[in-house]
């Protein structure tokens, strides 16, 4: 790879071991994707908290803190001081919720220890925002700006709807991007990987967030990894796409298949023209998506699915939007949930806080529900105890729960998960 004199200098130990470490992966990584250099970014999204009681026994074991980021995040067998990142940081999501710990199935050990890894995250200067939607709770990326982002359902809004650039990158990559403020510049990161493959022509009105997410599950399913371009998003009087829908579409997109980036045109910002989204190329192939696709997809999402009786109903993957949690609150004002039935419903730190300042938290806990933070059930593998059936507003988490812990899901709109909760039942 081609270095700069300011990169060889961190590779060669000016700043202190960790760096030195943290440039070794990153040119690693970099040679393995050959890729030609590395690109500048002050901006990254990972994880660095060690959760889980295999952590814990590594720490104890090794020497602390600074041994669980040595090994896992930064692939170095000898223990370094950690030092404060040097890029703006946040942390995504956890493996469970430490305010719901009982819910959770966490040991009061394992949370004192989690309390001691925050506190170790927040003092290298890491945001501790603990969600899977950064850009929900201000870490926006502007257009062209070079981000080193985890999380799927992230890196695809950040690359298609806010115009950032950043691949998926994992818990070691990013950590290395902390200290150095460096990533392999390959990818979306190059004009050349953002430009559309696919086309896909619109016989429908996508509305809602349900069409939203089967429409982006067809789609991943279908190119996997490559990047589509959409025609047909806004027709005559129709609205373009809000946040929690093009959220939902990504996520799905990302969950089916691989996408990292998609095109709407007119709607998405390196889209104005079908043309520029594909840089003046054809696409490889064409497919229409009709209403008989829209009924297929919503059949092959609920196959797993039979039994009526629901369990549980989760909500919030990706993390629910205040407007979210206001909807969901509306639903459930006045109602309640079913006594054979759980209601969990995910959310960011700081926008709980909003719903607390709002009445909805005490509106959703009125009618038997929880407001949670910080992880997910796919994340934490924490359902209520006894659960089989689940029902869920997600596409993403309908692919998810399935494979993970063995459940029925049936997927559709919020206002049917949230009849499912107080009834205990998935429709008539």
């Amino acid at each position: 790879m081609n270095l700069s004199d300011e990169e060889k200098a961190m590779r060669d130990g000016r700043d202190g071991p960790a760096v030195a470490r943290a440039m070794d992966l990153l040119i690693r990584y970099g040679e393995a994707l050959d890729a030609q250099s590395l690109v500048e970014t002050r901006n990254v999204c990972g994880t660095v908290t060690a959760t889980t009681p295999f952590m814990r026994d590594f720490a104890q074991a090794q020497g602390g803190l600074d041994a669980v980021f040595s090994e896992f995040n930064l692939d170095s067998a000898e223990v370094v001081a950690v030092p404060k990142v040097r890029a703006f940081s946040s942390h995504l999501q956890l493996g469970f919720d430490p305010h719901h710990p009982a819910e959770m199935g966490i040991s009061e050990q394992t949370l004192q220890f989690y309390r001691q890894s925050e506190a170790a995250a927040a003092r290298m200067g890491v945001q501790m925002i603990n969600t899977c939607t950064p850009y929900q709770v201000g870490n926006v990326p502007t257009r062209g700006e070079h981000c080193a982002w985890m999380e799927s359902s992230a890196v695809v809004y950040a690359n298609s709807v806010l115009g950032a650039r950043t691949n998926t990158e994992g818990r070691e990559s990013t950590s290395a991007a902390m200290l150095t403020c460096r990533i392999p510049n390959w990818g979306f990161h190059l004009d050349e990987g953002r430009l559309g493959t696919h086309g896909v022509e619109l016989d429908i009105a996508v509305e809602s967030v349900e069409d939203w997410g089967l429409f982006g599950y067809w789609l991943g399913d279908w190119v996997q990894d490559r990047v589509p371009v959409v025609r047909g998003v806004v027709r005559g009087v129709g609205r373009a796409p809000n946040l929690p829908r093009l959220k939902h579409f990504g996520a799905a997109a990302s969950s089916s298949g691989g996408v990292e980036m998609f095109h709407l045109v007119g709607v998405t910002p390196e889209a104005p023209s079908w043309e520029a989204a594909f840089g003046g190329r054809s696409p490889i192939e064409l497919r229409r998506y009709g209403a008989r696709e829209r009924q297929a997809t919503l059949e092959r999402i609920n196959a797993t699915a039979t039994d009526r009786q629901v369990d549980y109903v989760m909500l919030g993957c990706p993390h629910y939007t205040i407007e979210q949690i206001w909807e969901a609150a509306q639903l459930l004002e006045g109602r309640r949930v079913h006594a054979n039935c759980a209601l969990w419903i995910f959310t960011p730190r700081a926008i709980k806080s909003l719903a607390d300042r709002n009445g909805y938290t005490q509106t959703i806990e009125a009618a038997g529900g929880k407001l949670m933070t910080d992880s997910c059930s796919a994340m934490s593998r924490a359902v209520p105890p006894g659960t089989k059936v689940v029902a869920l507003d997600s596409a993403k988490q309908a692919h998810y729960l399935p494979a993970i812990l063995g459940l029925q899901a049936w997927f559709g709109s919020t206002e049917q998960c949230i009849e499912a909760a107080c009834t205990g039942r998935w429709g008539s």
